[in-house]
């Protein structure tokens, strides 16, 4: 799997955002087959704000990013100082506690 993530300004709110991300995915070939099955395209909407969110659509911040060295290694390269909403801490220290968890990076420069 490749992962990225992108920072961005947009004045729509989130849920209209996720809508966007959607539409992204199927412009690019992504077919949801199954729930939480494979997939060849995944676009999550990880952070908005300093907001908190909890919808049937939509969980902000994503539910388990603090859980994953493949979420955060490209977001602390983004913004290491950057507080989770509900952890209240910051992108670098929830990095260090996922360190063990395997990464390879590739550059694309």
């Amino acid at each position: 799997f490749l992962n990225l993530v992108a920072e961005g300004d947009t004045s729509l709110p989130p849920e209209a955002l996720l809508d966007r991300a959607l539409e992204v995915e199927l412009s690019l070939g992504r077919r949801r087959a199954a729930d939480k099955g494979p997939r060849t395209l995944d676009v999550d909407l990880l952070l908005y704000e300093d907001r908190i969110l909890s919808s049937p659509r939509l969980v902000v911040p994503h539910p388990r990013m603090h859980e994953r060295r493949f979420v955060l290694e490209p977001l602390a390269e983004l913004a290491p100082d950057l507080i989770h909403p509900l952890l209240g801490r910051t992108v670098e220290d929830l990095l260090a506690d996922v360190g063990h968890q395997r990464l390879r990076k590739v550059s694309w420069i």
